[in-house]
């Protein structure tokens, strides 16, 4: 087998292991968020460990700059979240904690 049919197989599977905990998520387990690469002269966000990750999750969309969140990823039982898929479970239903209320 190639290299690169090794490679696309390897991504295949990680995105049905994503698939699948994205549905089944468990928001109460321990999160860690990694910050994208910093660009000079940008905000300083460094690593963060949240003891759920409905907390991580609240963190990244309502505390976050969207330029610092854009390259930063939540690892969850040791599966990586990009920001749309953290946006994904911060908007789904399952979603545990109260959002603030929509400014007019």
């Amino acid at each position: 087998m190639s290299y690169d049919t090794q490679a696309i197989n390897r991504v295949r599977e990680h995105a049905r292991k994503q698939e699948r905990d994205l549905n089944g998520f468990d928001f109460n387990a321990p999160a860690e968020l990694f910050p994208g690469r910093r660009k000079k002269g940008g905000s300083h966000v460094t690593y963060k460990r949240f003891a759920t990750a409905a907390e991580a999750l609240r963190y990244v969309v309502e505390e976050m700059s969207a330029t610092i969140a854009l390259g930063a990823y939540l690892e969850v039982a040791e599966v990586r979240f990009g920001l749309q898929e953290m946006r994904y479970l911060y908007d789904s239903e399952a979603y545990p904690l109260k959002r603030p209320a929509p400014a007019n």
